[in-house]
This record gives structure tokens, C-alpha cells and sequence, in this order.
């Protein structure tokens, strides 16, 4: 029968919560040494009886720091022989980074959109309170405990609260995330006491987002886009009436039908509009050109009605060389005086 001098626990897995003292032949005796360092507990069992616990610190075990195992085993004079007892570590340290989302839709009533069904993703983190209580509600006796085996339950109690919090904070659905700390603070205040029954305690809850069904998204976007357009309807007419134009003047066999279209989307007063000014710059072009003049011999552009080419100095008009009257056409003779011309 072997002796246990130091019984201690040196954590190397982060994600344990409990582990078991493994004692095969060895036995406690008067005097045998338990470390317990900090962020752990130590618990002895007694044939599955939890007995008594020891926080941090360096002890020398006998009946004066061991009183429920004392009376388990009816010890009235100290230890009277070496005993078997199971030991349990509990590790105390804060498990973080614990990840939890809805794995269904939260159904939220909103005043704007009705019913609508949203999910949520975060993370959060606990910590064992009270080792004792721990041990009775969840782990047992088991040789060790991670925070895998609880954590779809303590996801479920998580989940439960955020239901409950939403409900209550009468927040908007689109103002969700600009409050993600406020309903976090209240899902953190909510399950904190459920946490506690079972000797555990939150010590962190994060919201990290939220996400609307795809079709609300898709309406959202779309709302927000003719927000944009309302604002500026002008701008947006004129350039999809002149994308129309385009298109008409590529496909002249279809400008009929864009037009069609332009104006079945509401956009005919704007076409209308711009057709006629174009069509009014297109006659004052052309009037334009219908009124320039030329010099008949060199072709430069004559301004007003010159006598004289200012180029190559052409006489532009015929003038009777004795009464000055203005000859048109191609008279032979002035039809005031009578004079020859040619």
C-alpha cells in the first residue's frame, strides 16, 4: 500500500473542467500534503458522497481540515487508517471565446415589418462559481468534465435569454445593430441567474451580428436604392431617357418600341422634353445654314450683305454704275436709268 504525499493537479487542458485525482493502489494518510493552486477547487467524494472542499492553498490533511469526511467515516480519535477517497480538481479560470448562434430563427414581432424571423451570432464566456454546486447539478462522477460536454446546454439557456431580451427591449429590427451592447447587457442580466443554479457564472456575453431573412434584405436594398432615386428623379430620368436615345439610334428599327417602353416606366414627359429640344436645336441648325452665304468665287463665309468678297474681293452684287440701284439676277440693263451693263 503506497502513501500519497503531494496530491496536486498541474492543468495542461484548457477546455477541462473537472479532472479525477487517479489513486489505484495509493491511500491518504495523516499528514499526506494537497496543493490546490489558484483558479482550481479540490473536492473529496466519499463512495459518491461530496464531501469536503478545498480552495487554494498548500494543506496537511488530517481530521481538523477534513471534518465532513471526519463524520462520513465516523472518526472519533483522528485518522484511524489510511483511507481511499476520490479526489476531484475543479478548474475555476474563465472559458472564453465560447461561440453560440440560433440554430433556428428567432421569431420577433416588429412595428415596422411584422414578423420576422432573425438569427444571431456572438460569443461569451463563464467561469465555475461554486465547484460544489457544479458537481451536484452536472458533472457527477465523472473521471473528467469539458466544456464540450456543456456547452450545447449552456448555448440553449443562452438562446432563451436573447429571445427573451429582444422581446422586451422593443428595439426596431434595422436598429438592432446600433444597439448590440445594450441588448447584450440585458441577455448578460437575464441568464445570469439560470448560470448560478448550476454553480456557474457569466462572466462575458457578446452580440457579434445579426441577420435578416434574405427576401427582407433584398426589399431592404431595394427600398434604399429608390430612396436614393427619389431624391435626384430629375438626373435619373434624363439619364435613362437619354440611355433610350441611345439605344433608339443604334437600333432605328426598335426606337419605336424604347420610346414605348420609356414612357410605360413613367418616363414619357421626359422624352417628350427632350425631343423637342432637340428637334428645336436641329432647326435652328439648319435655318442657320440655310441663311450663311458664300463667296461665289472662293467660298469663304460672308457675313451680313458685303458688296465686296472680304477674301479675294469679288463683287457680290451688280450695282448700276450710274444710279446705284442694286441689279438682281442677270439683267443687261438697269431697270432704273436704262443703262447697259453687259
Amino acid at each position: 500500500m503506497g502513501i500519497l504525499k503531494n496530491i496536486e493537479w498541474t492543468d495542461t487542458n484548457s477546455n477541462l473542467i473537472i479532472w479525477k485525482y487517479p489513486i489505484t493502489k495509493d491511500h491518504v494518510n495523516k499528514g499526506s500534503a494537497l496543493t490546490v493552486r489558484e483558479s482550481q477547487v479540490a473536492i473529496f467524494v466519499d463512495k459518491g458522497r461530496l464531501a469536503d472542499v478545498f480552495l487554494p492553498g498548500f494543506y496537511k490533511l488530517d481530521t481538523d481540515n477534513m471534518p465532513v469526511l471526519t463524520k462520513l467515516m465516523s472518526w472519533k480519535y483522528g485518522f484511524e487508517t489510511p483511507f481511499k477517497s476520490d479526489i476531484y480538481f475543479v478548474n475555476t479560470k474563465q472559458f472564453t471565446n465560447q461561440k453560440w448562434g440560433t440554430a433556428n430563427p428567432i421569431l420577433v414581432r416588429d412595428k415596422d415589418y411584422g414578423a420576422v424571423r432573425i438569427r444571431g451570432f456572438g460569443n461569451y464566456s463563464f467561469k465555475v462559481d461554486d465547484a460544489y454546486v457544479f458537481m451536484q447539478n452536472l458533472s457527477g462522477t465523472n473521471t473528467k468534465f469539458e466544456t464540450s460536454q456543456i456547452t450545447d446546454y449552456l448555448r440553449s439557456m443562452v438562446v432563451s435569454g436573447i429571445s427573451d431580451a429582444i422581446g422586451e427591449s422593443k428595439v426596431a429590427v434595422l436598429d438592432m445593430a446600433a444597439n448590440l451592447q445594450e441588448l447584450s447587457r440585458i441577455v448578460e442580466t437575464k441568464v445570469a441567474n439560470d448560470f448560478k443554479e448550476i454553480g456557474l457564472k457569466l462572466t462575458n456575453f457578446v452580440f457579434e451580428s445579426f441577420s435578416l431573412p434574405e427576401e427582407l434584405e433584398k426589399a431592404l436594398d431595394k427600398n434604399t436604392s429608390l430612396g436614393m432615386m427619389r431624391g435626384n428623379m430629375d438626373v435619373y430620368t434624363q439619364m435613362k431617357t437619354l440611355e433610350a436615345m441611345n439605344e433608339a439610334a443604334k437600333n432605328p428599327g426598335t426606337a419605336g418600341g424604347t420610346m414605348g417602353a420609356g414612357m410605360g416606366l413613367g418616363m414619357g414627359m421626359g422624352l417628350g422634353n427632350i425631343f423637342a429640344n432637340n428637334m428645336q436645336q436641329m432647326t435652328n441648325q439648319n435655318q442657320k445654314q440655310a441663311n450663311a452665304k458664300t463667296c461665289p468665287s472662293c467660298g469663304a463665309s460672308l457675313n451680313g450683305n458685303p458688296k465686296f468678297c472680304p477674301e479675294c474681293g469679288e463683287r457680290l452684287k451688280l450695282v448700276c454704275p450710274d444710279c446705284g440701284t442694286e441689279v438682281k439676277g442677270n439683267a443687261k440693263f438697269c431697270p432704273e436709268c436704262g443703262r447697259k451693263l453687259k
